[in-house]
């Protein structure tokens, strides 16, 4: 049974989670796994809580939206 974390931006939004969530899953569908024995778990994560080259991403990409 495959786990998938995927790691967003807060603000990624109900909807972009939804199809995240089938797309995923569908990848592993295609391989022969029942969709029912995957999980695929949106984690948001404030930018200020998500560092990139030593430095927060709030501030790194300030005027980059998720």
């Amino acid at each position: 049974m495959p786990i998938v974390h995927v790691n967003v931006w807060e603000g990624f939004g109900q909807e972009k989670a939804k199809i995240t969530i089938q797309n995923i899953t569908n990848v592993f569908v295609d391989l022969g796994i029942p969709a029912q024995a995957v999980e695929v778990i949106v984690h948001e994560i404030q930018k200020s809580h998500w560092g990139i080259g030593g430095e927060p991403a709030s501030e790194k990409f300030k005027d980059v939206s998720p």
